[in-house]
């Protein structure tokens, strides 16, 4: 599913997470829904202690802002993020790169993406 607003463009993605999350009931969850982050979704994790201490978890807030659903999970939140295998959490960075990157581009200049540190990077 693309979802597109009334201006034609796409604001949520579907997602199959390679692994999936575990509950703490064990149950997975492995299709979820990211959305297209606003200007907030970038600039508030920057105020929060979590970031000012360690500048990779803004991943971490960032991912838990913009996805709106996992499986049957009925909140996101840090915790969960926080919960993922690694190799979600590297697949879900690079699915908020994609949808989140620049997409206007002048003909002399590349592109540059939208980067995420991932987690253990400064």
């Amino acid at each position: 599913m693309r979802t597109r607003n009334d201006m034609g463009f796409q604001t949520e993605v579907e997602f199959t997470l390679p692994k999936g999350y575990v509950d703490s009931s064990g149950q997975l969850h492995r299709q979820g829904v990211m959305r297209l982050a606003t200007a907030a979704d970038e600039i508030l994790p920057l105020r929060d202690p979590r970031v000012q201490q360690n500048a990779a978890y803004f991943a971490i807030i960032v991912l838990a802002r913009v996805i709106v659903k996992l499986g049957s999970l009925p909140d996101i939140d840090t915790r969960v993020i926080e919960g993922l295998f690694a190799s979600d959490l590297d697949y879900l960075q690079r699915l908020y790169e994609r949808l989140n990157g620049s997409e206007e581009t002048d003909a002399s200049e590349a592109p540059t993406p939208r980067r995420l540190a991932a987690v253990g990077e400064a």
